[in-house]
């Protein structure tokens, strides 16, 4: 689908805020100018990304989730640390936290580099490795200023393996 076909699908849906995600939306050749056009067009404008690449050129007014990867996804050293630095009023950061270590490795990174007084910290579980309230009780107990969230995909459809 071309940029234009893609703005034209999101306007027959009705909606006013528009979420980009998937994998790594910054590896497709028209991901800004989406993004671009969904603000022309009006929408407010959300970017999941997979903090891999650099965000810089990401427009200003598209709100970027960046994930931060840790140690148990096997992929922190995939980081691109830089994002950190670029973070705006607006955007949040992501932790999906497999275990304590985990846990632990994302809490030395949100202290050390002040983060949530930056922007606004959400540390979630993986689904079937770290349960949800175990997580909650580690925040609560260390009095962290991070917000607890779910992957709300894989509650509300489990049997879905991807493309949700």
């Amino acid at each position: 689908m071309t940029v234009d076909e893609v703005v034209a699908k999101v306007a027959g849906l009705g909606c006013s805020l528009v979420e980009v995600t998937g994998g790594e939306p910054l590896l497709q050749a028209d991901a800004i100018p989406l993004l671009e056009a969904l603000l022309a067009a009006g929408y407010q404008v959300l970017l999941e990304t997979g903090g891999s690449l650099p965000i810089r050129d990401v427009p200003e007014g598209v709100a970027r989730i960046v994930d931060v990867k840790c140690p148990g996804s096997g992929e922190s050293d995939k980081n691109f640390w830089a994002n950190l630095d670029e973070i705006r009023p607006g955007d949040e950061l992501k932790f999906v936290l497999k275990d304590r270590d985990d846990y632990e490795w994302a809490v030395e990174r949100v202290r050390a580099r002040r983060l949530h007084l930056r922007c606004p910290i959400l540390f979630s579980p993986v689904q079937d490795a770290l349960d949800a309230r175990r997580l909650a009780e580690w925040i609560l107990e260390d009095g962290l200023p991070v917000r607890l969230q779910i992957q709300l995909h894989k509650a509300l459809w489990p049997e879905a393996l991807r493309g949700v």
